[in-house]
C-alpha cells in the first residue's frame, strides 16, 4: 500500500526523508553494530547524538546562550504542573484561555495558587484570539501563560501579549518549528514534539537560566524540578533516546531546507491553498475568524452532520486520513504540519471540490 496523506493532529506525519534514514540506521547506527533503540544513554555514541541534537536545535531556533534546552518526558501536560511548581513563587499566575490546553494548564496551576483568567475566547467556542492590547495583568503575577497555537480550535497568536513586564510562558506544541521563535520574549517556551517535530515521548523545554533554581514549591518531586534536568544535560534518568534521535534528524532536515523562515513560507503557501478554497466554497466553511487562523490546524464544517461524516468516510477511502474534527468543534480538521507536502493539500482540495460538486 502506498503512503496515505495523514492529516492527524498528532502523532502526525514525519518527513519521508527522515523515515528513510531511520530505516537505514535501524539495526546498525553508524557502524556501532546496534540500533539507537538499544544503546545505553550513557554511551559515547548516544552522548554525541543528544549533544548534536541540542546544538542543531539551538542553531535552528537561535537559542541565546542564557537559555537551557531540555529534552523531557511526560508530554506537554506534565508542564502544566511543572511550571507552577518551579515558578509560582508568589502563588499567582495569569492565563489567557484560548482552548482546551490553556484551560487544562489553568486548572492544574489552580492547585498551587491563584490562577487568574485575564482573557478568554470561550464565549465563541474559542474561534478567535482575545484582544491583547491592554490586559489586566496582575501586579503580583509570577508569569502570564498562553497556548500559542490551538490544535483543536485552529487559532494562532499572530502577535504576543503585552505582559507588562511579567514573564511570558508559552505552550507552542502544535506550531513548534513551523516558523521562527523569538526566544528572548519568553521565560519558557515549550512543546510536545509529536505534532510537528518527532515521535511522541519528548517534550522540549527552552528555559531562561535565571529561572532554574532549587527555590521551588515545597514538596516538588525531584523529577519535576527543572534544575534536576538542567544540571544533568537531560540525562538525569534514561531519556526517550530513540525519539530524541529522530527529533535530531528533523532538526537537520529543517536546517538543510534553509531554516524556519523557509518552512514558514512553505506553511503559509499550504494554508493559503486550503483557506482560499474554504472561503470560496458553497459547501465547506472554516470555523475561525480570518485574522486568527492557524497555519497548522484547519477546522472546517458543512451545515450537515451527515455530510460531515460522509466526507470523512469517503476521504479516508481516497487516502486522506484522520480528518475527523475534535468532538468539541465537530466537522473536520486538517492538520498540515511541516511534513505535509504541498501536494497533499492540493490533492485534498481537489477531493473536496469533487465532493462539493456531488452534494451542492
Amino acid at each position: 500500500m502506498s503512503r496515505v496523506y495523514n492529516f492527524s493532529a498528532g502523532p502526525a506525519m514525519l518527513p519521508e526523508e527522515v523515515l528513510k534514514i531511520c530505516a537505514e540506521e535501524m539495526t546498525d547506527y553508524h557502524g556501532s553494530g546496534q540500533s539507537v533503540m538499544e544503546m545505553s544513554h550513557r554511551s559515547k555514541v548516544y552522548d554525541e547524538i543528544i549533544k548534536t541534537a541540542e546544538a542543531d536545535f539551538r542553531a535552528l531556533v537561535g537559542v541565546p546562550d542564557n537559555y537551557k534546552v531540555l529534552f523531557l518526558q511526560g508530554g506537554a501536560s506534565t508542564q502544566f504542573a511543572m511550571i507552577p511548581m518551579n515558578l509560582m513563587k508568589n502563588r499567582v499566575a495569569d492565563f489567557i484561555i484560548t482552548g482546551q490546553w490553556a484551560k487544562k494548564a489553568h486548572a492544574e496551576a489552580s492547585k498551587f495558587g491563584k490562577a487568574n483568567k485575564i482573557a478568554s475566547s470561550e464565549d465563541k467556542t474559542f474561534s478567535y484570539i482575545p484582544d491583547l492590547d491592554d490586559l489586566p495583568v496582575s501586579p503580583d503575577a509570577d508569569y502570564v501563560y498562553i497556548c500559542q497555537n490551538n490544535t483543536i480550535y485552529g487559532t494562532r497568536y499572530t502577535s504576543l501579549p503585552d505582559t507588562k513586564g511579567k514573564l511570558l510562558i508559552s505552550d507552542v506544541s502544535s506550531m513548534f518549528l513551523s516558523e521562527p521563535h523569538d526566544v528572548e520574549k519568553y521565560g519558557i517556551l515549550y512543546g510536545g514534539v509529536q505534532k510537528n517535530v518527532g515521535p511522541a515521548g519528548v517534550t522540549i523545554v527552552v528555559i531562561r537560566e535565571d529561572l532554574i533554581s532549587e527555590d521551588v514549591l515545597p514538596g516538588t518531586p525531584t523529577m519535576l524540578m527543572y534544575k534536576t534536568h538542567a544540571d544533568s544535560d537531560s540525562l538525569y534518568n534514561t531519556p526517550p533516546c530513540y525519539n530524541i534521535y529522530v527529533c535530531g534528524l528533523v532538526f537537520k532536515w529543517l536546517l538543510n531546507m534553509g531554516g524556519l523562515e523557509v518552512i514558514k513560507k512553505k506553511n503559509e503557501a499550504k494554508a493559503k491553498i486550503l483557506y482560499d478554497y474554504l472561503d470560496s466554497s458553497a459547501l465547506f466553511r472554516g470555523t475561525v475568524e480570518k485574522k486568527d487562523r492557524s497555519l497548522m490546524n484547519v477546522p472546517f464544517v458543512t451545515d450537515s452532520k451527515e455530510l460531515n461524516d460522509l466526507f470523512v468516510k469517503e476521504a479516508e477511502e481516497a487516502g486522506f486520513v484522520n480528518l475527523k474534527g475534535h468532538r468539541s468543534v465537530g466537522g473536520m480538521r486538517a492538520s498540515i504540519y511541516n511534513a505535509m507536502p504541498e501536494e497533499g493539500v492540493e490533492k485534498l482540495v481537489a477531493f473536496m471540490k469533487e465532493f462539493e460538486e456531488k452534494h451542492v
